[in-house]
């Protein structure tokens, strides 16, 4: 098991390049069994989620060659049961229910377990499913679904008590592409993964219209085929590199960016007085940080308002801001794990029924913390940054879930970081 040590202080500047989004290459790597073609997805970053879903997919049958970000997916001859061992380690291996059901008319996949940022529950996925005409089963911890009539077009409500589900949007949209008909997902995830998808489906012979809005239409198609398809930047590395140029930059350029993606996050960084400025292709951005600094309100939307996933890193960056920041997470009101770690480095939270009430402090001083989840990893690394000593972050697993190589690229840009082998 490995541990990060941050040796807080040094000013970072330089560039780096973003990643392929994690969140976008899981369905898309899910996506490759709606057919028996090839499919070749290129800058799909090399992190432990999209390792797991290659995994499942092998162990379903799959042929999977994986060289410097692209992976070739040959999906001919598939099976319809998830193995247990490897889907219990990654919540969003729930994404391959869809197309499996929709390949072969059946699915077994175990029921996710529990996550520290609060229940996400899959009933809108099955909601979704069954509404299209399948047939749902629980049994020693797995989900079987069966469609013995095949799948039929349906229309449909994906609302959730804290917003639109991405990931039962992905699986139904995937699901409905081999459907019987004409599908209606109404209050559709809206996020640019999801359009993503959209778009691969669509390069494969899908016929998808209104992705990225709330409301999508699925015309079924009798077959899919094989595609080539780029994965978009990953906005969230993006915008928590963009937290680290504010925090601890001196002139920190970002490429392989997508501005439109970025605009809440944009936004947040600009009102609290840091500078952000895009390239006129929006592909890659300039970060300084600024010298008139105050506090800001925030509180977390699904797609385009601004991002739960970008919550913890935004808190790093307001515990030494100067004024009061409020923090307010309407997705995942629980996910505030982070705060008791960064009040272990001197800083002043306090956190109350899904809201964070932050007053900036001038520094932090360094402190052994543990990471509790992939975005509070994040945090506590950006947070390590300009604090005084050295911060010892332990359960390193977590970030390397979602972020790809994050210590080399921090050491491009002149962090002193080490990775320590426990």
């Amino acid at each position: 098991m490995d541990k990060l040590v941050v040796h807080g202080g040094s000013v970072i500047k330089g560039v780096i390049n973003i990643s392929g989004s994690k969140n976008a290459s899981l369905p898309i790597l899910a996506a490759s069994i709606l057919t028996g073609e090839d499919c070749i997805i290129r800058r799909v970053p090399d992190v432990s989620d999209t390792n797991y879903m290659i995994q499942i997919l092998s162990a379903l049958g799959a042929d999977v060659e994986r060289s410097s970000g692209t992976v070739r997916i040959c999906c001919a001859d598939i099976a319809d049961e998830a193995p247990y061992e490897l889907v219990r380690r990654m919540r969003a291996s729930i994404c391959v229910m869809g197309p499996l059901l929709a390949r072969k008319g059946r699915a077994v996949v175990s029921l996710p377990g529990g996550c520290v940022i609060g229940d996400r529950p899959v009933d809108l996925h099955l909601k979704g499913l069954q509404a299209l005409g399948a047939k749902v089963e629980f049994e020693g911890g797995n989900i079987t679904l069966t469609a013995p009539d095949g799948l039929r077009g349906a229309e449909m409500d994906l609302r959730g008590e804290n917003g639109p589900t991405v990931l039962g949007t992905d699986n139904v949209m995937m699901a409905a592409t081999l459907a019987d008909g004409i599908t209606v997902i109404e209050s559709a995830a809206a996020e640019p993964e999801v359009l993503d998808l959209a778009n691969f489906l669509n390069a494969m012979g899908a016929k998808i219209s209104g992705a990225g809005t709330r409301r999508i239409v699925i015309e079924g198609v009798k077959e899919l085929h094989g595609v080539e398809h780029t994965v978009i930047p990953d906005r969230i590395e993006a915008g928590t590199f963009m937290a680290a140029a504010a925090l601890a930059g001196e002139g920190v350029t970002l490429n392989r960016v997508n501005r439109d993606h970025l605009k809440a996050i944009t936004a947040a960084i600009i009102k609290s007085g840091h500078k952000v400025e895009f390239n006129e292709a929006g592909n890659s951005c300039f970060i300084e940080r600024g010298e008139t600094l105050q506090g800001v309100d925030l509180t977390t939307a699904p797609f385009p308002g601004y991002p739960t996933d970008m919550q913890a890193q935004m808190t790093a960056l307001l515990v030494t801001t100067p004024g009061i920041s409020v923090i307010r997470d309407t997705i995942f009101p629980q996910r505030f794990m982070h705060c008791a770690e960064l009040k272990r480095m001197g800083a002043d939270i306090r956190v109350d029924n899904g809201n964070a009430i932050v007053s900036g402090v001038r520094r932090l001083s360094a402190a052994p913390v543990m990471a509790s989840d992939l975005r509070a990893s994040a945090a506590l690394v950006l947070a390590a940054l300009n604090a005084s000593g050295s911060t010892e972050i332990s359960r390193l697993y977590h970030i390397d879930r979602g972020y790809e190589h994050i210590d080399e690229k921090l050491l491009m840009l002149g962090a002193k970081v080490e990775r320590v082998q426990v």
